[in-house]
């Protein structure tokens, strides 16, 4: 058990049953009554984001949430094929865990993987990857001296926008946390 007043944003806690992510913390001292603690917490199991206010130094149970290196193999249907680096045990998660997360991933690649007794229940993709555009409109002479934007497609179907002088076949960086680019590689 861990009081309110502990708890911060990146750590999970447990409330009847399910494991929650903290995304929010606020600690409020009205001037008259007692304080109290705003958080904006997300169902790991099934990725809704709720509000909920505790008590000050009110009790809640922890999550201990254990994180392992995994590679990304394939699909399969509705499924995603994840191989463990130490052991090499394979695991399967579904769409519902991985979200839009799968614009990001591409074979092969490192991830890490929050596991709870066991179970996996979220992906943590990197801040940044790097993808390979495979559709681009050409540029036309004139258009790359402003700073207009073009809607290029990736490798794994992410469509973003990019500054016009971007072609296929090159590979860019782009954030994960916002859907934007970054740089060319």
């Amino acid at each position: 058990m861990v009081s309110t007043n502990d708890i911060r944003p990146g750590q999970s806690i447990i409330i009847e049953g399910s494991i929650f992510l903290i995304l929010e913390y606020q600690h409020v001292k009205p001037g008259k009554g007692k304080a109290f603690v705003k958080t904006k917490l997300k169902n790991l199991s099934n990725g809704g984001v709720v509000d909920k206010t505790f008590r000050a130094d009110e009790d809640v149970e922890q999550a201990f949430i254990d994180k392992q290196s995994f590679q990304y193999l394939y699909k399969d249907g509705s499924e995603y094929i994840f191989m463990n680096n130490e052991n090499y045990e394979q695991i399967t998660l579904n769409e519902k865990i991985i979200e839009n997360k799968n614009l990001f991933m591409k074979e092969n690649q490192e991830l890490t993987i929050q596991m709870y007794q066991n179970n996996p229940i979220d992906v943590v993709l990197p801040s940044a990857v790097d993808l390979r555009v495979t559709k681009a409109e050409p540029a036309v002479k004139g258009d790359t001296v402003t700073s207009s934007n073009k809607s290029v497609t990736c490798e794994t179907g992410l469509v973003i926008n990019v500054p016009m002088f971007i072609e296929e076949n090159e590979v860019i960086r782009v954030d994960t946390k916002s859907s934007t680019y970054i740089t060319r590689v």
